[in-house]
């Protein structure tokens, strides 16, 4: 009696197994982004396109980043994700734990198709975007020309405002200091670098207001609150579009990493997800999206589609990104509870 009940269980489980996948093989390709104005931009340049064009059901959903989030729907064995964009720290660390398919690139175009900072074995990029330094034309007689500028309260008094934390914030400093920018992990590798860091931070202590979330610098420029201060360079064009503002970059010394898809181990909508990749990917495409709000592009003939009025306040411009620094993923995966640690000491001082 055991034994039949043992059995019947058994098959009564594989039957629910079958159900449960024959689902998981019917659901639609199903995409994650970030929200917002960018997805919204998406929507309208990517997805509704790409369905049309390509036949493929399609949902779309956001999150908020987190790479636990990634491996719970992976480990699980139930993701209902298919495509997801990630950043870079989860891109590095979900690779390494293999939570993302390896891609074929010859299925999206080939790997020359894209800048190389965006071609990953587990992922392609989908956006560049910048920390610049932003100021309001309004208010400033003289324009800022980067960093060192930033740093110097005699020559353009006021308060600054930089993202609370080491990341960035440490490169920032020794590019005041006069480090170029190519040179900036190379000196922020080493402890003499930290201590040159932290030391010209000291100058403006006094000076500086802390933000955390990205829509807080406009907000900070608009209310007159600083000077200048670090922001995403998308914020700013924002913030001029579509509330008039007169907010200025500049390019010079600016941060840059990359946002990339990914898609997630045992997908059951592989060929979809490439299918998507492949949209995405082209040079024509990626162009539309710039237009609609000013995020880098990953195809490089993307931006020799693109209007020279909408390119020039790209991240990808050609003069824009020639003396821009990638934000170092491996350093910052390496030192960040360190350089965190001995941040929040020195902020508490």
């Amino acid at each position: 009696m055991l034994k039949r009940k043992i059995v019947l269980g058994f098959a009564a489980a594989l039957t629910a197994s079958a159900a449960l996948a024959t689902v998981a093989q019917a659901r639609d390709l199903t995409v994650v982004s970030w929200g917002g104005a960018y997805q919204d931009a998406q929507k309208k340049v990517y997805f509704e396109p790409f369905k049309k064009a390509a036949g493929v059901p399609m949902n779309d959903e956001s999150w908020d980043g987190g790479v636990g989030v990634l491996r719970a729907k992976v480990q699980g064995g139930a993701a209902t994700w298919d495509v997801v964009q990630v950043e870079s720290d989860e891109l590095a660390v979900g690779c390494e734990e293999g939570l993302f398919e390896k891609l074929d690139y010859s299925k999206i175009g080939g790997e020359t198709a894209y800048i190389p900072p965006s071609v990953n074995a587990c992922g392609v990029g989908a956006i560049l975007y910048d920390f610049v330094l932003g100021y309001d034309k309004d208010k400033l007689k003289e324009a800022p020309k980067g960093w060192a500028d930033f740093f110097d309260t005699k020559k353009i008094p006021g308060k600054r405002a930089l993202r609370q934390g080491p990341k960035t914030t440490l490169e920032i400093a020794l590019m005041a200091d006069g480090v170029a920018p190519k040179d900036v992990y190379k000196v922020l590798a080493t402890d003499e670098g930290i201590e040159r860091a932290f030391k010209k931070l000291d100058t403006i202590k006094g000076d500086i207001v802390w933000w955390k979330a990205g829509a807080q610098p406009p907000q900070l420029l608009a209310s007159g609150e600083v000077a200048m201060t670090s922001v995403y360079n998308g914020r700013i064009d924002t913030a001029n579009k579509n509330e008039k503002k007169n907010f200025g970059m500049v390019w010079d010394g600016a941060l840059f990493t990359i946002d990339t898809w990914v898609i997630l181990k045992g997908s059951p909508n592989k060929d979809a997800a490439y299918k998507f990749l492949d949209f995405v990917g082209k040079a024509e495409n990626q162009s539309k999206l710039s237009e609609n709000i000013a995020y880098g592009t990953s195809n490089k003939d993307a931006a020799a589609l693109l209007a020279p009025a909408v390119l020039k306040d790209l991240p990808t411009a050609p003069d824009n990104i020639k003396n821009a620094v990638e934000i170092n993923v491996a350093f910052w995966l390496e030192n960040i509870d360190r350089l965190t640690e001995r941040f929040n000491k020195w902020a508490a001082k």
